[in-house]
């Protein structure tokens, strides 16, 4: 708690420079710049999460599937390639979930997924 009262923080970016006396003009060419991103912004941390969680289910996916086609070309049980690949699919359906917004849920689907794959490689 820091102790201000809801009128303090309920002031707007234009009226606490304006307060300091920073142009108005100023302020609104800061905004403007999208570089300027703060880190702490919860959007900024959502967008950020979305694109891990993406991220990592396709590139956690496109690594099954690899290991699938690879498994299914060598001498291994029928059922490793098909972990490999179901563990895949799981993946893919985290990177599916994380784009649109349900990053807790990518995140144990993803945990899921790696471990139906780990599970598949025990049985080579």
């Amino acid at each position: 708690m820091s102790g201000r009262g809801d009128s303090e923080i309920s002031e707007t970016g234009e009226e606490q420079h304006a307060e300091s006396g920073q142009d108005v003009e100023d302020v609104e060419e800061i905004e403007n710049l999208e570089d300027l991103e703060d880190p702490d912004d919860p959007e900024y941390v959502a967008r950020r999460a979305r694109w891990t969680a993406a991220g990592s289910g396709a590139l956690l996916a496109l690594a099954g599937l690899a290991a699938a086609v690879l498994r299914v070309t060598g001498s291994a049980p029928a059922l490793v390639p098909a972990a490999y690949a179901f563990g895949a699919g799981f993946c893919a359906f985290a990177a599916f979930l994380g784009s649109r917004g349900r990053t807790r849920r990518a995140l144990w689907v993803l945990v899921a997924g790696v471990m139906v794959m780990a599970l598949g490689d025990q049985f080579d």
